[in-house]
This record gives C-alpha cells, structure tokens and sequence, in this order.
C-alpha cells in the first residue's frame, strides 16, 4: 500500500510539473490507480472519488454547475468594477520577458533567442563625435553659476539634432533606437544633469513621441521636422499642484464651444490649466497640454456625451492666454518652470490625432510615459553608477590614512563593492530594458526600470559620498560628486515618484498584465452577457487551476531539490547554470504567492501596498538577474566580470527572497503565511547575499585596471584634463598606476626604517641613495606626489 501511495504521488507529481492536459492526465491518473487498486486493495478508496472528480471536471455542463458558476458569482459580487482608465492603463503598453518570469514557468529558449542591443554605424558615430563634443563643450560648475547651459551649447543641440534622436529621418530626425538613446543621453549625464535633462525631454514625452504615434499627418508635417531642428522647443504640461503621480486626478479642463480663430468662428475648446513642474517650460516655443474634457452643448457630435475624459492637445507657447517663462528651482539648474492657461481658445483639430483621439489622451500618456521610464531616468542612474565606479575607485587609491590606500580598509571596501556591482546591474539592465523596448513598450518592464535604477542610483551615490566624505561635500570645480547627489531627488521623484511606482504598479499593474489568466478572467466578470462571461470564464478557470497546481508542484520539487534539476538555457556554463535554476525556484515562488494572495485578498490586495510592492521586488528582481545572466553571455569573459556578476546576482536574489520572506511574514491569514513559507522554502533561507570574501575582492578590484573598469570608461565621458574635476581625478589615478611598483616598494621601505627622511624629497632621495628605487622612479613619485596633493584639495571662496 505503502509504494501504491508513492507511485500515485510521483504520477500526479509528474502530470502536474509537466502541466498535462485535463483530459489526458484524468485518464491517466485514473488508469496509474486501476491498475495500482490490483496490487493493492486498499487504493479502490482512492479509484471511486477520482472518477467522480474527473467526470465533474472533464463534463463541461457539469462543471459549469458546480465550479464555474458558484465561483464566478462569488468574484463578480467581490471585485471591484473596473474604471475605463484603469481598463486602458492595464491595456497600454506590451508585456515581454517579465510575463515568463510571472508565470513561474520562465521559457528559456525564448529568453535565449533575445539578441542584445547593438548600435548602428550612425549611432556609434554620433556617440563618437557630435556628443563627445557636446560633453566638452559642458562645464557644470559654470552651467551651476550661470543657471544655465551656455549660448554655444544651446545652438549645438539643436543644430546637431539632440533634441530630434527619436524622430524619422523623413522628418529630419534621426531615428535611434531606445538602447542608442539610452547611451546619448547617459554620456551627456555623466559630464552634466543639466545637459542630459535638457536633451532627453524632447525625445521622451516631449511631445514629439506623442506626434509619432498618435499625431495625424497633418500635425506631423507642421512640428516634426521643427522639433528635429531645434528650431522649436518642446514641453508637455502634465503635472500642476493638485496632481503629481495620480495623473487621471487632471482639475485642468478644456470645454468644446464656439469661438473665434483668425478672425473666423469655429468650434473648439476654451481650457484652463494650471501646470508646474514642467520641464523646458521657461524656453519652450511648443506646449503639449493634458487636461479634461467636455462637451456640454453635445457639438462633437454625440449629444448623450457630456465627458470624453483626459485627452492631449498641442499649442503654440505664444498662444493668447498662456502665460509660461518663469522658472522653478529644483537643485539642477536645467529649465523647468510653471505654465499657466486662461480660456484659452484652440480648434479642435489641435488635438493630438484629431478630434476623433478625444478622451483618449489617458492611454496615450500610459504608453509614453512608460518609454521615458525606461530610458531617460535609467540613463541617468547608469552614468552616475558608472562614474562613481571609475573616480570613487580611484580616489579611494589615491587617497591615503594610516599610510594605507582608504580603499583596502574593510569598512570603506563593503561600500566600493557595492558601487561596483551596481554599476554592472545598472549597465546590464540598461541593456535588456531597451531590448524590450526595441520590441514595444512593455510598461511594467519600464516601471521596473524607473524605480530600481534610480533607487541604485541613490544608493550608489550615497556610498561614494560617505567615501570621498568632505572631499564630496564641498561645492566647487574640483569636486566630481556633487550634481550628481543634487540630481538624485529629482530622478527619484519624476516620471512617477519612487514610493508610487513601487507599491502600486509595479506588482498592481504586473499582475495583471503579466499574469496567463487574471486580467481576462476580469473582463469576463464584467461581461454584459453573463451566459457569455461565464462560458468564457469557465474555460479560464480551469487553465487557471491547472496553472495554479502545476506551479504548486514545481514549487514544492525546486524546494526539495534546490532546482537542481530545473531547466536551464542550453549551452550555458556552470556559472549561470546554477542562477538560471535559482531564477526558475524563485519565479515558480512568486506565481504561487502571487495566486495565493489575489485568491485571498481579492481586491483588497490593491489597498495592501507593503505586501503588494514586496511581490513587485521579487519580480523585479528576478528580471535584474536575467539581465545580468544576459550581460555576461555576450560580453568578453574575464574573472574581473565574473566576479561583479556574482555578487551582483547575489544581491538580486538575496533581495528577492528577503522581499518574499517579508510578504510571507505579514500575510494576514497566518496560517497560510506558514505553510507556504514552508513550501517555499522547506530546508530554510537559500541566498546569503554575497560573502565578505567576495566584498573584499571586488573592493580591491574597483581600484585597478581591469576588463570592466575599461569597458564601463567606454560607456561614458572621461575627460583627461587636469584642470576638470574628473580629469583630475582620472590623471592622477593614471600616474599612479605608472609608478605604483616604486612606490609601494618607497612606501614599504619608509614605513620599516630602512629609508631615512623627514619629508618625502628627503626620504626620496635616500631611497636612491639605498638603491631602494631610481631616479627615474623617483622624479615618477615626486610628479605623482604633487598631483596627488592637489587631487585631494577642495575649493575655496573669498566669499560666498
């Protein structure tokens, strides 16, 4: 009876892992127990409730009965009615990798067919040239004094197409993709905020993508090609001061009525807007507006509709009734000011797409803002990331306490270390998200990218600041920390602030879009035919089911096993084997707990947003591990990258189960917390993060040269000159890595008595005189002794 009971597990084990259609794994359940029941009686028990199960489950009118039915009333009485725009938030925007990694089942031979990014001859050209030169021409600390880029700068964007890298070339853009867009404008942040803000916000919400996708032919011909030049200034009117991150609570509004446009009457909207917080809008020549809308006199055409909703227009700036040209001061002196509206009189056909894309203006925004997400901020961080690699690294050589290099202190090494592998997850992740966006606009893909990015930004730039310390802390020309800390509030906050972004889209919206059955199951339950929702409902239900118990199953075998024997990509090496099955454990966890809570919660989930954005980790995270696992794949192999890697996808997944065990802990049904802890986790906590061991290689290694220090230097703007805050850094850093054998071998010398001297000149030449070093080295030392001194000064002020 004993081995009956086990070969029956093992069967409905093997029927659920490999998620065996309803039909045939009933029947071979059923006949695995026939046959079972002839060896051993007492499985007939088991035979009858089987069979009367598979009859219920496999008879659809049957089913429909006694499942489908009960359910879907109970859900229709639960679930909330969807909103038309929460409808077209959820429906904006496309899912890609992150829908694999929802369902618990993640298809690697499809997440091996995904080819990284490349850039073409023209954008490999432009970053060569046309943005090398717009980085030297930038100084921040004058852009700082002057609260602006200089006049020269200014014309070079626009005269260069900076402002038109999104646009067709049949407009006179240059048409880059979102990985080439992503690099522009993370070498322009890596010299100045200010300079990358001001180029990327053309090229995101701007309005020109808007024109792209939803602009008639008409207005394309009218804007495009001036938007391409420069020769109009973009801004889009979004935010004002009753509405930040819940942009479908626009007061703004634009009522259809009559008026009079160049001298003729014609029938168009009368607005009224009150928007701040919106960048270029001091200078902007253009002005793209969301507002809502409304036709009381019915003269669109539909007199049964007074409320279309949200919808986007576009205006000149110098339209009567706008007032614009005053500045905010948000710490980065790039543009951004108020824009105020006072009936405002525009014909209809201003609409962006026309009058027909009326009250369509909230879907339109979803999409757009969703790309800026994923490329304008993550630029941002990328650059910050990838700077305070290569000057925090350096310095941390240069500088010295206890005649040590601060960096090979423990202390100062857990915080290098961390600045390292972020500044890998940042690059690695740049690259999957537009990827993803080569192929559309995956919206919960952005989101995840807006938030993690920035928030290793912020965290990256924390750490170089405790390790430059007051070197970092005062304002000046010398120093190469400070815009970028200025700047992190401002990436935090925009596109969707931080806190919002994590606790309601990223697992509110994921869930939905990224689960196989909810969000149709949702539609379904709001169906005007009932009959027909629930036919539809009931075939959904039971893939549903299957999904559920297959996950379970695959759940409990990765649990027991450690996914040692999970699927993996093919051809992958030993290093990535083992994250690949640690990635296919974690994404089986998050599908069970996902269902686990949407079945528990039910609409309720949306108002728990601790453990909601904890679910939103876990996903988020097991997406930075692939990235990282793709990044590896096609880059050059080294121990150097192996190494960030490592204790990059330690974090990751460190962080995912943390996030997981946090959710399991506060689910408010204790009981069921518990038990799928228990089936999460049965031989306790997995990742240890990475070990200090790790830490310590990584913190020596951030200060030398190695393969990804050189490859993360490509990525961004390193100037040589030594009267830069970075040049200076970077010099010294260089001079000395052409010493650093004498040196040490001086310093070694001088530390144990064997070289006499009160200062370094004396000391020095007792060292040639000891033959401890030659001249040669030590003319080497005294260069670098003096460019060091000067590295390590700050500025100073006659008077602020």
């Amino acid at each position: 009876m004993l081995v009956a009971l086990i070969l029956f597990i093992a069967v409905l084990t093997a029927l659920l892992y490999y998620r065996v259609s309803l039909l045939a794994g009933s029947v071979l359940l059923l006949l695995t127990v026939f046959v079972l029941a002839l060896f051993a009686g007492g499985m007939w028990w088991l035979f009858w409730p089987l069979l009367a199960g598979a009859v219920v489950l496999n008879y659809t009118p049957l089913r429909q009965q006694w499942l489908s039915r009960p359910v879907y009333g109970l859900l229709q009485k639960a679930m909330p009615p969807m909103s038309d725009t929460e409808r077209e938030a959820l429906e904006a925007g496309t899912t890609w990798w992150e829908k694999d990694l929802f369902s618990g089942r993640p298809d690697w031979r499809r997440f091996q067919a995904i080819d990284p990014p490349q850039l073409s001859e023209a954008e490999q050209s432009f970053l060569d040239n046309e943005v090398e030169t717009l980085c030297g021409m930038i100084d921040e600390w004058e852009v700082y004094q002057q609260q602006d880029l200089n006049e020269a700068t200014w014309t070079y964007l626009k005269e260069q197409g900076f402002f038109g890298l999104i646009i067709p070339e049949e407009y006179g853009g240059r048409a880059f993709s979102p990985y080439a867009q992503s690099r522009v404008m993370s070498k322009i942040a890596s010299r100045s905020i200010t300079g990358a803000v001001t180029a990327m916000v053309p090229n995101s919400l701007g309005p020109g993508e808007l024109l792209m996708k939803y602009g008639t032919d008409e207005q394309k011909q009218r804007w495009l090609p001036g938007l391409a030049k420069g020769e109009e200034i973009p801004c889009f009117g979004l935010t004002g001061p009753e509405v930040g991150s819940d942009a479908g609570a626009i007061p703004d509004t634009g009522v259809v009525c009559r008026g009079t446009f160049k001298g003729e009457e014609v029938i168009g909207l009368r607005l009224n807007f009150r928007k701040r917080w919106i960048t270029l809008a001091p200078i902007a020549t253009v002005v793209g507006l969301a507002f809502k809308l409304r036709d009381p006199e019915g003269l669109m055409g539909d007199p049964e509709k007074e409320d279309y909703g949200i919808t986007c227009a576009l205006l000149p700036a110098d339209t009567e009734g706008v007032q614009i040209g005053t500045r905010h001061n948000p710490g980065t002196p790039f543009m951004n000011g108020p824009i105020i509206g006072r009936d405002v009189f525009i014909p209809l056909d201003w609409i962006i797409g026309g009058p027909e894309m009326a009250g369509r203006g909230w879907r339109m925004l979803i999409e757009c803002l969703g790309v800026g997400r994923g490329i304008s901020l993550p630029s941002l961080a990328t650059a910050s990331g990838e700077m305070n690699y290569l000057t925090v690294g350096a310095y941390a050589r240069i500088r010295r306490q206890f005649n040590l290099e601060v960096g090979k202190f423990e202390g100062v090494q857990e915080a290098t270390a961390d600045i390292a592998a972020t500044a890998v997850t940042l690059e690695a992740m740049r690259e999957l998200v537009t990827r993803g966006l080569q192929d559309g606009a995956p919206s919960v893909v952005t989101a995840m990218a807006k938030y993690h990015a920035t928030e290793l930004m912020r965290t990256s730039v924390n750490h170089g600041m405790d390790v430059v310390s007051g070197r970092a802390i005062q304002l000046g020309p010398r120093n190469f920390m400070a815009f970028a800390y200025r700047g992190v509030p401002v990436a935090i906050t925009v596109e969707g602030a931080n806190i919002l972004t994590r606790s309601l889209m990223i697992f509110g919206q994921g869930a939905l879009r990224c689960h196989p059955y909810l969000f149709d199951e949702m539609q379904t339950l709001q169906a005007s035919d009932s009959e027909a929702g629930l036919r539809a409902f009931d075939e959904l239900l039971l893939s549903h089911l299957g999904h559920v118990f297959s996950n379970i199953t695959r759940l409990k075998l990765f649990g027991f096993s450690g996914s040692r024997f999970s699927p993996v990509p093919e051809g992958c090496d030993d290093f990535s084997r083992r994250w690949y099955q640690h990635i296919n454990h974690m994404s089986a966890a998050l599908a069970v707990c996902a269902d686990v809570a949407l079945g528990v919660l039910g609409g309720a989930l949306k108002r728990r947003e601790m453990l909601s954005a904890r679910l939103g980790d876990v996903h988020s995270q097991l997406f930075i591990a692939c990235s990282l696992l793709k990044f590896r794949e096609h880059e050059a192999p080294s121990e150097a990258l192996d190494l960030h890697i490592d204790v990059a996808l330690a974090q990751a997944l460190f962080k995912a189960q943390t996030a997981l065990l946090g959710f399991l802990e506060n689910f408010p049904v204790r009981a069921l917390g518990c038990a799928f802890r228990l089936a999460c986790f049965p031989l306790g906590r997995i990742h240890k993060g990475p070990s200090d061991e790790q830490l310590r290689r990584l913190g020596d290694m951030i200060m030398e040269p190695n393969p990804v220090r050189s490859l993360l230097a490509g990525r961004i703007y390193l100037p040589q000159d030594a009267d830069d805050a970075v040049g200076r850094v970077e010099r010294t850093y260089q001079t000395l890595l052409q010493v650093d054998g004498p040196f040490q071998r001086f310093q070694r010398a001088w530390r144990k008595g064997k070289v006499a001297g009160e200062d370094l000149d004396s000391a020095l030449a007792d060292a040639v005189a000891e033959e401890v070093i030659s001249e040669e080295a030590a003319a080497g030392i005294r260069q670098y002794d003096a460019l060091r001194f000067d590295c390590l000064l700050t500025d100073d002020f006659e008077s602020l």
